[in-house]
């Protein structure tokens, strides 16, 4: 089940979610676009101040409470579509231009003054938007943890970079870099990172995974159902009715790429385009239900080996988190008092699902949407485009070292844990809650490394 503090913080999103009425450059639908979404969306006070922070969601048991580590595993910010994604975007171009008719001011925009401006060769990479997401998530995460996140720190070599080798996540840790080189005017020092592919793309490296799911078509027999359910169905002829089109041009594939339209125009250029005239409320909700169950059966909980993938990053966390504990017990300063760790969003959801994030009493499939539109497993607000999953290590005194987990700079409880309602918990108590995975979850065993080796 959802925990406590996150359905309070998602209501909070909820009631101060800037309404569409009152400004018209965001789309009635925009909240969602899933893992095409904004992160503005998931915390909408931050449209009005971009680098606002709440500072009063940390709340340690007492004031002798002091951070100590901090690790943020960060999603790349905003991109542009994917070669194959912007294919399919310039087929229903095609289709919109050439085939529909109908009097309606949007349809006319599409066909006399909207340009498919999107060429093959962006493929992914990282926008100016992009950019800004991560320079100014440097500046709020400093302001929300200036002892760690600090120039002294920076300049010290106790901040640590490490990135995907993907161009998307290498340049959103220059630009977290230039957030706070910038912030604090720093001209006459260059800063390093790491690229680790085994930690930030595991799962390119989990043979099973790739074969069992992510090669493998019947992995996604849900999602598949779901396409030919009459859900979508319904969607994709009350698109083909507002274009003025036969149902049979548009297919799922095209349903999609429109939607995909105008999350890209809104989320890239900030713009309420045209595109999403194409659908109402009730249509966003089951395209965005589509996209959470591929996520669930691809990378969450429908495959056990979807979270086993990320073992390896689960125990480099651990290990990260053990180091410090350890140096602060023994009066050393912690050499590393921050990582930042930026990869994608297949990199935070099996992590997320690993640790027993979002887990919904039943299961997502292509028969029980009506039944889940109160999911946990939500990734339009788990995995926006900046998506973070932040650990803060605290030393309260005596010992006492406390962890607190943060989802895009919102507390959250961890799952399964004895108070549900503590933000803070005791680091030990942690580690005995995940005390088998910790013994166990092996990358290699899960993996079945030695499996493929024999093979070759």
């Amino acid at each position: 089940m959802l925990t406590f503090l996150w359905k309070f913080t998602v209501t909070c999103c909820l009631l101060n979610y800037v309404n569409p009425e009152d400004n018209r450059d965001i789309p009635a639908i925009a909240k969602y676009f899933n893992t095409k979404g904004r992160y503005e969306e998931v915390n909408p006070y931050l449209i009005e101040d971009i680098l606002s922070v709440n500072k009063s969601v940390l709340q340690p048991p007492s004031a002798q409470c002091q951070e100590i580590h901090l690790t943020a595993i960060i999603r790349h910010g905003t991109r542009y579509p994917t070669t194959r994604n912007i294919k399919e975007m310039q087929q229903i171009y095609n289709i919109v231009r050439h085939n529909a008719s109908g009097e309606q001011r949007w349809l006319r925009e599409i066909q006399t003054q909207w340009t498919m401006w999107y060429t093959e060769d962006m493929d992914g990479r990282l926008v100016q938007k992009g950019v800004n997401d991560h320079k100014h998530l440097a500046v709020r995460l400093s302001k929300l943890f200036p002892s760690l996140i600090s120039e002294e720190k920076l300049r010290g070599g106790f901040i640590k970079f490490i990135t995907s080798s993907k161009h998307r996540c290498v340049n959103s840790t220059l630009s977290f870099k230039a957030g706070l080189t910038k912030l604090w005017g720093i001209t006459d020092q260059e800063f390093d990172h790491t690229v680790n592919d085994a930690l930030m793309r595991f799962f390119d490296k989990c043979t099973k995974f790739v074969e069992e799911v992510d090669n493998n078509s019947s992995a996604l027999v849900e999602v598949d159902k779901f396409k030919q359910g009459p859900e979508m169905r319904r969607v994709q002829e009350k698109i083909a009715d507002r274009l003025g089109v036969p149902y049979s041009l548009i297919t799922h594939v095209m349903t999609e790429a429109a939607f995909y339209l105008c999350a890209y125009e809104f989320a890239i250029k900030a713009v309420n385009s045209p595109w999403c005239q194409l659908f109402d409320e009730d249509d966003a909700k089951v395209m965005e239900y589509a996209s959470d169950l591929r996520e669930f059966w691809k990378r969450g909980y429908g495959h056990d080996i979807n979270s086993k993938s990320s073992c390896m990053l689960f125990h480099d966390l651990f290990s990260r988190l053990n180091t410090a504990a350890r140096e602060n017990k023994s009066g050393q300063q912690v050499t590393e008092a921050v990582t930042i760790q930026v990869g994608h969003a297949d990199t935070l959801l099996p992590l997320l699902t690993l640790l027993g994030f979002f887990k919904d009493s039943d299961p997502l499939t292509s028969t029980n949407y009506a039944s889940q539109t109160g999911r946990s497993f939500r990734t339009s607000y788990m995995l926006p485009y900046a998506a973070n999953l932040v650990l803060v290590l605290y030393d309260c005194g005596g010992g006492d070292l406390r962890l607190q987990p943060l989802l895009n700079e919102k507390p959250v409880a961890f799952p399964g844990l004895t108070d549900q309602k503590d933000p803070m918990p005791l680091y030990q108590d942690v580690k005995d809650h995940y005390r088998e995975l910790l013994r166990g979850c092996d990358f290699e065993t899960v993996c079945q490394l030695f499996k493929h080796t024999a093979e070759v």
